[in-house]
């Protein structure tokens, strides 16, 4: 049995403490590393990424519906998923709402207005105060569409044309992993000018519609578990896939 000298032990507790105070300094690195950066450092594929997911009304703001199914449930539940998708690339995930209320009900509970109109309208502030409080990378924000019309169909992504220089980019790496995800819609990622929070946000951030609820068939679709596991995938990939563009 070798018997290592007291030389040989201190010079060994010297190298140990060496490597411990590297690896403190690498973690330090990390941290104060700006989170578009800290990829180089970590394994997943979406590591110190922070992304906002917003789902689109809640509460007595229902927005569009037809028959039992109501946007609100429909996007809260694909934004749930979602965020699990993008937890588990390694992603820091912040809901602005997490259950069927509203974002002022979640947050700002005692907080009492005149009219409905007023209400969605702090709704609507909140939440642009919520990803200025946050400091995320992203911002998603997640809705289903619906128009008189019952022909039109298809998952489309909008962006603001004053809103962050990278918010097109993002659009169409979602769209793209839609279109290719989903293989049932040809739309394209499309710049909109009435999105309050697209243009007030100073991070890439786009709008997610899901489909239209007032297509028959399309409105089956969002209601069930599978295609929404299969939305929120592909809402995922186009998230990793822009950061893959931007950063590789």
């Amino acid at each position: 049995m070798r018997i290592v000298g007291k030389k040989g032990g201190v010079f060994l507790k010297r190298w140990l403490a060496l490597i411990f105070v590297i690896f403190c300094s690498m973690l330090v690195v990390v941290y104060e590393t700006n989170a578009s950066d800290r990829r180089f450092f970590l394994p997943e594929p979406l590591g110190g990424l922070k992304i906002v997911l917003d789902a689109g009304h809640g509460g007595i703001d229902g927005g569009a519906s037809n028959g039992d199914v109501i946007e609100k449930d429909v996007t809260l539940a694909i934004t749930k998923k979602v965020a699990r998708q993008l937890t588990r690339l390694g992603a820091e995930v912040v809901l602005t709402r997490s259950t069927d209320g509203d974002v002022l009900s979640e947050h700002a509970p005692n907080e009492k207005f005149p009219t409905l109109r007023e209400r969605k309208k702090q709704d609507i502030f909140l939440r642009e105060t919520l990803v200025e409080t946050h400091e995320p990378d992203l911002f998603i924000t997640i809705h289903a569409n619906a128009i008189p019309n019952s022909k039109w169909r298809g998952a489309q992504v909008f962006y603001h044309h004053e809103g962050h220089e990278k918010s097109e980019a993002l659009a169409q790496a979602v769209q793209q992993s839609i279109r290719t995800t989903m293989e049932n819609t040809d739309r394209e990622a499309l710049s909109i000018k009435n999105v309050y929070l697209l243009k007030k946000v100073e991070i890439p951030a786009v709008l997610v519609e899901t489909g239209f609820l007032s297509n028959e068939e399309e409105r089956d679709l969002l209601a069930s578990e599978s295609y929404q596991d299969k939305m929120a995938f592909a809402i995922a990939r186009g998230i990793e896939n822009y950061i893959h563009v931007k950063f590789d």
